[in-house]
């Protein structure tokens, strides 16, 4: 389906650049007026949303298509799901090991392509869209590092070709794939949910190696890149990465060619929000001309008309900037046919995909 730029509000426009993360209870109690009223472009879930339960999962994304079905523009529907340590699958299904943990036992069997067949399966049948996957950083220090295990490799060569192959993997299924975190987490050992990670490494060095990975998977159709929330001192300044106009212009826009998704990690992850405050923090993003910005909703949903005020006024973003980062979001739905279709619980699929994921685990773990 086709969709007008030119029918829609400026409201709805600022709209479609937000992915509001379900954190807390009164956001899922909320999600009325976060659908109907601001007409958000998509919703990030977690597995406190829905008690860990298939049941819950799927009622709560039936929930979601519903309510959106009123709006002119289909939702993303977007969850972290890795394997390993980052799983938000619900508990009935049974995990898939840890990126680094794939790649190791990998070799006449590929385990990594394996491994993202069956996420986009499950996504697909949980009625889940996009997935921030996969992790494209590069392994540098142990397993329970912030990357750590979630990295498939120490080789440049095997993260862009392990990740690339996870990736296609997910967009058969028709899965959004998102990598992150851009420029690369693996060169610093600060956590961003903590604190406002730094990268002492020059450019040239990011360029030649912690880069390479995305820049590999723009040139195999990536659909969207997650910004990490990573300084590097002589290039952002006092700024991360995901707040840097001019970093994401010269390089993802001008120098990589990059036209699709770009999207902010949560903008209210600790550091960030320390640093910055949580409401400057998404302002900041919007005027780095990310397309997209994810942040937690925790009972202050009116940050989005402080958004649109600023954007009526000409004190945020331009119209065509807007509507640079609304039409890639339009591309992106309307590439993957978005729909708002109610989703249907299939009891015998769980049984079939986990058989599949125990043969996985057994010769992996």
């Amino acid at each position: 389906m086709k969709y007008n730029i030119h029918e829609l509000s400026l409201e709805e426009k600022i709209g479609q650049m937000i992915i509001i993360g379900l954190n807390t209870e009164t956001s899922v109690k909320n999600l009325e007026e976060i659908i109907e009223k601001y007409k958000v472009g998509g919703v990030l879930l977690y597995k406190k949303n829905y008690h860990q339960s298939y049941d819950e999962m799927i009622e709560l994304v039936n929930k979601i298509k519903t309510l959106n079905q009123k709006n002119k523009i289909p939702m993303f529907i977007s969850i972290d799901q890795e394997g390993g340590r980052v799983n938000r699958t619900p508990k009935e299904f049974e995990n898939l090991p840890a990126a680094n943990k794939l790649v190791k036992k990998s070799g006449e069997e590929d385990f990594v392509k394996r491994s993202g067949e069956i996420t986009g399966e499950i996504l697909h049948k949980l009625g889940i869209n996009m997935d921030f996957a996969p992790v494209l950083d590069i392994k540098r220090f142990g397993d329970n590092h912030a990357i750590g295990d979630r990295a498939y490799s120490e080789n440049i060569e095997e993260v862009s070709k392990y990740g690339i192959e996870y990736m296609q993997a997910l967009q058969k299924h028709g899965i959004i794939s998102v990598a992150k975190h851009f420029p690369g987490h693996g060169a610093t050992k600060t956590d961003s949910h903590f604190h406002l990670p730094k990268i002492e490494e020059d450019m040239e060095t990011l360029e030649k190696e912690d880069m390479q990975p995305f820049k590999k998977a723009i040139e195999h159709k990536v659909d969207g890149i997650l910004m990490g929330h990573l300084k590097i001192s002589k290039v952002t300044g006092k700024l991360p990465a995901s707040m840097s106009k001019r970093f994401i212009t010269k390089y993802l826009r001008k120098k990589y060619r990059y036209n699709g998704l770009v999207i902010t990690d949560d903008v209210r992850m600790k550091g960030v929000r320390i640093r910055y405050g949580k409401n400057n923090a998404i302002k900041k993003a919007f005027l780095a001309c990310n397309d997209m910005i994810i942040f937690k909703y925790d009972n202050d949903i009116e940050v989005i008309d402080k958004i649109i005020k600023l954007a009526k006024e000409g004190n945020l973003l331009k119209m065509k900037r807007i509507n640079k980062s609304v039409m890639r979001i339009l591309k992106v739905k309307e590439q993957y046919e978005l729909k708002d279709e109610i989703v249907e619980k299939d009891e015998a699929f769980i049984e079939n995909i986990n058989n599949q994921i125990e043969e996985i685990r057994q010769k992996v773990l």
